[in-house]
This record gives structure tokens, C-alpha cells and sequence, in this order.
């Protein structure tokens, strides 16, 4: 089989794919890119067995084959090439020969039956959703995902599609966070838990494409096409936890304030606070905010004062600041809005301006007991 491909153009899709294979596989064949040549048609996959990513190329030919090809080799070959057409010739002693305007270069490659099939969706529900909607939703959540083995449900994001809108949430137990978006909806109510890695690539492509992203799921495996590209991912088993239970309905107490100005001074004071608990004291009392920290180990400690628009009682309240500098830097409003109602229930931070038409951003923060 030959045939031939802009340099520039295949290694800017065999990169996207790239991110999907492991360091260490399991299987010596899932350090390989699979190449399924038909026609003009070039379909290079990538896999871990978890997820599974399609690129579909344009390329000249009139062969068809399929081969397994070392994905780093040939990565670190592409990377050095400036822009030009390569020929890709696929020899019959197990060696594929490419072909540039200086020289000539041969891979091993393997059999491509050898390579594990894709998953095929049996009788998928679907929804389409724009792709910036899709890599907001997912950059808005994914830093709140937990790291617990033990808790795997917690590792990922909750999908929900109903008839009057979409929901991502995302908790590691200290912080939960759910994006909403009724502009868009789904015919059928569904839910289910997508793991980290394939939305962190998916998040990655998104950001370059303004197309419309068709999302097929049923119990156990999810896909997203859109333009050339596929991604199958095995969903997360499990039962997501009841996040509507932990969100306080009644929070008397509400603080606005410039993020700006709140996260600056959170992160300074930060840096003076116990390196364990990274635990910081909000002081509210009329329009003075006062933000402090104190390691007392090493008689560090830190103090600042911010003006601040507050309707409730006086209160002290402890937050871990890593939370909540995580939380701030992740939304884009100018000023935000900080609801509590006793010192020991969490505090529910969310933006007051920047969002879209029937976008809503809630951020929940536990609390961190304070030792007077």
C-alpha cells in the first residue's frame, strides 16, 4: 500500500491522537497508530483500551490496507520535517518506507489486525451540542474531579441531559462545582459519568473547532464526532452522588466582591498559612472583608483588608485556599458572589456577570474548622 501527505498535516493530527496512548501499555500493540487506508481515505487510530480516538485523513491514493505504526518513531520523525510532501510506502518484509525530499526512512511496522477493534454503540441515544458549549463545560468542571481510587465515581464528570437543559458536575467531597446550560437540551433524560482523560483531550481539540459535536451514549461506552475526528470512551460505572443534597438552599449571608481583588489577596495571604491545611479566615463584618492566615510553627502570618458589598450577619469563616484560588481562577466574571449561612456549612461561590444566555455556574466550597 502507498500512498502520499502533506508533513505538516498529519503530524498535526497524529499529535491530538498521541495524547490518547499511554506510557506503559499493558499491550505491546497499543504503542502503535493503526492506519486504515481506503482510497483517498487515510482512518488512523489510536487507543489505550479505555478510549479509543479516530482521525479520518485526506490523502492520495488508490490502495487499501491496514497497519500498526510505532506512534513515537514516527512522531519524533514528523516533527523534524518542515512542511512537504511525504511518501508512505508499506514494503512486504514488515517495514513501511517514507520518502521526503531529502532522504528515505524505513519503520517496522505490525499487522493491523492485530490492533484492538473500536467498540460499536449498540442503539445509542444522542444529543448535539455546539463545541463551545461542550469545552466550556468541560474546563468549568474537570479541576473539581477527585483523585481517589477508592471513590472512582468522583474521578470523573456527571453528565445530565434532560428536555430542559444540560447539567456537568464535578466534587472531590471538599469542592463541587455544576454547570448548567438550558440553550441546550436533549429529546431523552440520560445521565453518566465520563473519566478525565478522554474529556481533557477532548478539551484540547475543542478549543480549535467551532463545530457541532454529535454525542451518542448508551450504559457503558459514550462517542463524540465532530468534523474528522471520533472519540470512544468506556464510562465511568457507578452511581453518582446525590450533589443536590449538599448545595444549601437557605444562605442569609451574601458577600460581592471584585475576583480580581479577592483572588490577588487570597493568594498572597496564602502564602503565609499553615503548609498542611492551607487554611485562610474570612472576617465579615459591614463592608469590610478581612482576609488572614497564620502559620504559627513559624510565626508567619499575613492580614488583609478589602472593601466589599455585604448583606447578612457579622461572621468568621475558614476556607482552604488552594479551593478557593482553584475555584476563582476558574470563572470569568469581574465580580463574584459569595453566599454562606453558618460557619460550618459550605459556602456557594458564583459569578454575577460573564455568563451566557442560560448559563449558570455554582461553586461550592466546604469549610475548614477555624481554632480560635
Amino acid at each position: 500500500m502507498k500512498f502520499i501527505v502533506s508533513s505538516s498535516y498529519l503530524l498535526k493530527q497524529l499529535q491530538v491522537l498521541g495524547g490518547v496512548i499511554n506510557n506503559s501499555n499493558t499491550l505491546p500493540i497499543l504503542d502503535n497508530f493503526l492506519f486504515e487506508l481506503d482510497g483517498n481515505s487515510l482512518k488512523v487510530s489510536a487507543s489505550d483500551l479505555e478510549t479509543t480516538m479516530i482521525s479520518t485523513l485526506e490523502v492520495e491514493s488508490q490502495d487499501s490496507g491496514s497497519i500498526a505504526v510505532p506512534a513515537k518513531l514516527l512522531l519524533d520523525t514528523l516533527k523534524t520535517f518542515p512542511e512537504q510532501p511525504l511518501t508512505f510506502v508499506a514494503e512486504d518484509n514488515n517495514t513501511i518506507e517514507i520518502s521526503s525530499n531529502h532522504g528515505k526512512y524505513a519503520l517496522a511496522y505490525a499487522s493491523g489486525e492485530e490492533f484492538p477493534k473500536a467498540v460499536e454503540l449498540d442503539d445509542p441515544s444522542a444529543v448535539t451540542i455546539p463545541s463551545d458549549v461542550l469545552a466550556t463545560a468541560i474546563s468549568n468542571t474537570i479541576f473539581a474531579t477527585g483523585n481517589d481510587d477508592l471513590r472512582p465515581v468522583m474521578s470523573g464528570v456527571f453528565f445530565q441531559f434532560a428536555s430542559d437543559g444540560l447539567t456537568f458536575v464535578a466534587t472531590d467531597a471538599h469542592k463541587l462545582v455544576k454547570y448548567t446550560r438550558e440553550d441546550v437540551t436533549a429529546s431523552q433524560t440520560a445521565e453518566f459519568i465520563m473519566p478525565k482523560k478522554p474529556l481533557n483531550l477532548l478539551k484540547s481539540i475543542l478549543a480549535t473547532s467551532d463545530s457541532e459535536i454529535l454525542v451518542e451514549y448508551n450504559e457503558s461506552n459514550a462517542k463524540f464526532a465532530f468534523e474528522n475526528v471520533e472519540l470512544l470512551c468506556r464510562l465511568i460505572d457507578g452511581k453518582y452522588p446525590n450533589y443536590e443534597a449538599v448545595i444549601p438552599k437557605e444562605n442569609p449571608n451574601k458577600l460581592i466582591i471584585d475576583r480580581n481583588q479577592f483572588l490577588n489577596s487570597v493568594r498572597r495571604v496564602s502564602i503565609f498559612s499553615n503548609k498542611t491545611t492551607h487554611q485562610i479566615r474570612l472576617k465579615i463584618a459591614g463592608a469590610e472583608l478581612n482576609i488572614s492566615a497564620e502559620d504559627i510553627d513559624y510565626s508567619n502570618k499575613a492580614e488583609e483588608r478589602l472593601t466589599c458589598d455585604y448583606q447578612g450577619d457579622d461572621m468568621q469563616i475558614g476556607f482552604n485556599s488552594r479551593f478557593l484560588i482553584e475555584m476563582l481562577n476558574n470563572l470569568n466574571a469581574n465580580d463574584v458572589s459569595l453566599e454562606m449561612s453558618l460557619p460550618n456549612r459550605a459556602g456557594i461561590l458564583t459569578p454575577t456577570d460573564g455568563l451566557d444566555e442560560g448559563e449558570q455556574v455554582t461553586m461550592l466550597v466546604m469549610p475548614v474548622m477555624l481554632n480560635n
